[in-house]
């Protein structure tokens, strides 16, 4: 059994950033490679990467995915976006007009059962949009479809920007703030989609990124929407018994090319530029193996795949390979690049379940690792340790031993296992 309680660890709150440092670059980098440990600012990261190599980033930018109506009676209700369910396609959902339907959640759900609810927005020119929420159906047993109509010519994400409240992490206990607009964006950011910022981002400055090309590292830009999932804490004991949620991303083809010519091998900027390389692998094996896409075009990595589809438990065959992947990452990637080619395609869309645990998995394409320090017990700090194994121990003891700041907005580490 593999057993969360294996990784906890004591995180004070006041280790805990609430607010980022001034200067995005200046905070603390904790290097840590192939077993030694120190210590840098984040902005000379360039100095420990090797020329030639190739930088994976997502570029997912957070919405503003709170939005707040107040029924007749006075009762606070907030509908909290989670993701696109008519049209369900990130993109086209942003440019919709008049009305479309959204995976929801809703807080102080028992005030609200029937009728609807709605928001009076003033646009820039002084005009008036009337917002309109109603529930259409439940879909699971913890969200909502919620449809949306307004009386305007605005694209939804005209009305997101008006309507909506950035949201920032649980753990932060505090209200968004003017500043969290900026700095809870990567510099990079483009694709609209997420509910939490890719964290590990926030800390590259255009100059920083000047800097990684003047060395001659390519970087390439993948799209994973963060989902409220993030944050989602592993609640029973044995991991084998937690549900992964799911993640939507997208790959261009000539990522995948990218990734050809550096042998299958990439830096991954963050845990969700991580999900998504690995998952290609997956889908790779599976376009081998003659899988089809579903109806929406996409594939599905589930979160068991990596382990025959079995939660694995057993730490001595961590550095075993799956007898169940027979193709190499080379191979994969190139069935992917094939599929896309063959079918007139420049983007590869999927959606990711996936699991990385220190129980049986084997990293397939990340070598290395820009990452912030993770809560206690989450499933992020599970794939810590499936790439550095239990030195992960050693990484957290020096990082609140050096007065290093954790989570979202903290401080980051480079990790080369």
């Amino acid at each position: 059994m593999l057993k969360i309680s294996d990784f906890n660890y004591n995180l004070p709150d006041e280790r805990i950033a609430k607010f980022p440092v001034a200067q995005r670059d200046q905070s603390k980098l904790l290097v840590y490679n192939k077993g030694n440990i120190s210590e840098d600012q984040f902005f000379n990261i360039i100095d420990y990467l090797p020329e030639g190599a190739l930088m994976v980033f997502n570029n997912t930018r957070v919405i503003r995915a709170r939005l707040h109506f107040r029924k007749e009676t006075g009762a606070l209700i907030e509908i909290f976006l989670l993701e696109p369910y008519a049209p369900a396609d990130y993109e086209q959902m942003f440019q919709t007009r008049g009305k479309c339907q959204w995976h929801c959640l809703i807080g102080n759900k028992k005030k609200w059962k029937e009728g609807a609810l709605t928001q009076t927005l003033t646009n820039t020119d002084g005009t008036q949009t009337v917002l309109t929420a109603q529930i259409n159906h439940e879909a699971q047993t913890t969200s909502s479809v919620i449809e949306f109509s307004w009386n305007s010519d605005l694209s939804f994400a005209e009305i997101v920007d008006m309507a909506g409240e950035l949201p920032i992490p649980p753990y932060l206990n505090r209200q968004t703030e003017q500043s969290d607009l900026k700095t809870y964006q990567t510099v990079y950011s483009k694709i609209k989609g997420s509910v939490a910022a890719p964290t590990a981002g926030l800390h590259f400055t255009p100059e920083v990124l000047k800097r990684i090309d003047d060395k001659g590292i390519m970087r390439e830009e993948v799209t994973l929407h963060v989902g409220a999932g993030t944050f989602k804490p592993v609640k029973t004991e044995d991991v084998a018994d937690h549900e992964m949620h799911a993640e939507h991303f997208a790959v261009k083809l000539s990522t995948i090319q990218s990734l050809l010519r550096h042998e299958g091998k990439a830096i991954a900027v963050g845990t969700t530029s991580v999900r998504t390389l690995e998952s290609l692998y997956y889908i790779g094996e599976q376009i081998i193996a003659g899988v089809q896409p579903d109806e929406d075009g996409e594939f599905h990595v589930s979160q068991w795949e990596p382990y025959g589809n079995q939660p694995s438990s057993d730490f001595s065959s961590a550095k075993e390979q799956n007898p169940n992947q027979k193709s190499s990452p080379i191979e994969a990637l190139k069935a992917i690049e094939h599929y896309l080619l063959s079918n007139g395609l420049n983007t590869l869309h999927a959606s990711t379940q996936i699991i990385i645990t220190p129980a049986g998995y084997n990293y397939k394409i990340v070598k290395v690792l820009v990452t912030n320090f993770h809560q206690p017990q989450s499933t992020l700090l599970l794939l810590v340790s499936a790439l550095i194994g239990d030195n992960w121990h050693k990484v957290y003891d020096y990082a609140l031993a050096h007065d290093f700041r954790f989570l979202s907005y903290g401080d980051s580490s480079l990790l080369i296992p």
